[in-house]
């Protein structure tokens, strides 16, 4: 076997994905394992970094043994990928300070309601294109210094997900553009910003903000430990990698200015490339991983999240769990005649919207059954992509059709839903694993196998094609302006019920 295969690790919030592919970003051999998160109080999100960690060298394991000894030896170079935001601070000695602190995580909200009532929210918005929501660094940060001030004190770097893999992987300290412009980031002068640290109240922990290198950087090597760990060549190239979402995009081929992608997974990510930075409280505008263009994305934590919530509580369908997206489609097929009866607000885990909206059912009746509750679910899941789409597309020009990927796009049903409520063709390409396969094609360009993150020889091809129903469109329209009118109106409620005090 030639030496060209690249591996892609991609570290979400409950599993880590490593695939080998080849140079063309076609999938070998895959490697998963999940990492449990813990709500130690409410409002908190966490996980353990060991566990983390742990679960990646086992999934990267897995995947060798997948591919067989001549696979493992033909890996030419290693990218990274993961969740953004949150948080996975480590001493001196590169050691966990505590435990890592995800972007699910609310505990700050206290923190943006103070913001918001001073001259904070307006120059962070100026100044890095984007405010922070719970979840972000800024918001976190702020939050320890005042909660829990000795874990700042303790902690040498602060660094991201992907950040913590590649440090086990290689002991280099690094991050790159698109992750360090989540919260510090001179929007157009590029680079951290003091003026940003100082807003926050942040000031001395600039020395704490990992160094920035190119995405398609080698930024190391595989030590011994983690040869012996994950079953990697030591001495291989490790690539600085990208944030997911920017990895995604590029998995899925939507490089282009104009591209809308939308990755239906933990979060609701709704994202659009373009040669230039325009501002909105209703989006972030972060780096990309091709130097001077930027990522716009309109996100929250509150897609199929949502789902797998629903099937812990509720019990999965009959039938093995890696058919769940087939089986859960099924039951709401059954029940997608008429119009839409009982009503879902995706929030179990948080909201784009200011106020304290929580997950919420409306219009359920005793008739009603579990394809009922899983329909409206989905509805209510596309329901906020759509909302913020046409936040996006009020501002900027889309192109061509969407392109979806993350668990919804492994559904028929639900891929067609999206079609059908944003109005517009949605594509699902062949790419399984779209943000390992985005880190795999920084990996080969890396390393010379690839002319660049758009060589043709990396594209993909469109595996399902879905239009715009017109009965059910009109049927998704009606349900989003009842999902509207219902988000104002429970505003107040969703208020009081919300915990006074919760987070502080």
């Amino acid at each position: 076997m030639p030496r060209d295969l690249v591996l892609g690790v991609d570290a979400g919030h409950t599993a880590t994905k490593a695939v080998l592919f080849d140079a063309a970003g076609r999938q070998v051999a895959r490697g998963i394992g999940t990492v449990p998160l813990s709500t130690p109080r409410p409002r908190w999100v966490e996980r353990d970094m060991d566990d983390v960690w742990r679960t990646a060298h086992g999934a990267i394991r897995n995947c060798l043994a997948a591919a067989g000894a001549e696979g493992r030896r033909a890996v030419t170079s290693v990218g990274l990928t993961g969740h953004g935001d949150g948080l996975y601070a480590v001493d001196e000695r590169g050691r966990p300070v505590r435990a890592a602190i995800v972007a699910m995580d609310t505990r700050a909200d206290p923190m943006l309601a103070a913001w918001r009532e001073t001259p904070v929210w307006a120059r962070a918005l100026a100044l890095s294109g984007t405010v922070p929501f719970a979840g972000s660094p800024a918001a976190l940060l702020a939050w320890l210094a005042r909660h829990e001030p000795g874990v700042l004190e303790r902690a040498r770097w602060l660094l991201s997900c992907k950040d913590w893999l590649r440090l086990n992987l290689t002991g280099v300290v690094a991050t790159d553009p698109t992750d360090s412009s989540a919260s510090f980031t001179d929007l157009r002068q590029g680079g951290y910003s003091q003026e940003l640290l100082d807003l926050y109240g942040l000031g001395g922990l600039a020395a704490k903000l990992p160094p920035v290198l190119a995405c398609d950087a080698v930024c190391g090597t595989v030590t011994p430990a983690a040869a012996a760990a994950t079953g990697l060549t030591a001495g291989t190239p490790v690539v600085t990698g990208a944030h997911d979402v920017d990895a995604a995009a590029l998995g899925i081929g939507g490089t282009g200015p104009g591209e809308l992608c939308l990755v239906a997974g933990s979060f609701s990510i709704n994202q659009v490339i373009s040669d230039r930075p325009v501002v909105d409280l209703r989006w972030q505008v972060r780096r990309f991983v091709r130097q001077g263009w930027w990522m716009i994305m309109s996100t929250s934590p509150a897609s199929v999240a949502n789902l797998e919530w629903f099937l812990r509580v509720m019990g999965a369908p009959a039938g093995h769990r890696d058919d769940v997206y087939d089986l859960i489609g099924q039951e709401a097929a059954a029940h997608l005649a008429g119009r839409s009866e009982v009503l879902f607000h995706p929030f179990v885990y948080g909201s784009p919207h200011r106020q304290p909206a929580s997950g919420t059912f409306l219009g359920m009746r005793g008739w009603h059954e579990r394809g009922d509750l899983l329909r409206a679910l989905m509805e209510g899941v596309v329901l906020n992509h759509r909302w913020h789409v046409d936040a996006l597309r009020s501002r900027l020009r889309l192109t061509g059709p969407a392109r979806l990927t993350g668990g919804a796009a492994r559904s028929d049903v639900w891929s067609q839903m999206f079609a059908d409520a944003l109005q517009r063709p949605v594509v699902v390409t062949d790419v399984e694993e779209s943000a390992a396969r985005g880190a795999a094609l920084l990996a080969a360009s890396a390393v010379g196998l690839l002319d660049g993150v758009q060589d043709p020889r990396a594209g993909t091809s469109v595996l399902r094609r879905h239009e715009p129903g017109a009965d059910r469109v009109a049927v998704l329209e009606e349900a989003y302006q009842v999902y509207q009118e219902a988000l104002h109106a429970l505003g107040p409620l969703w208020a009081r019920l919300d915990a006074p005090g919760a987070g502080e």
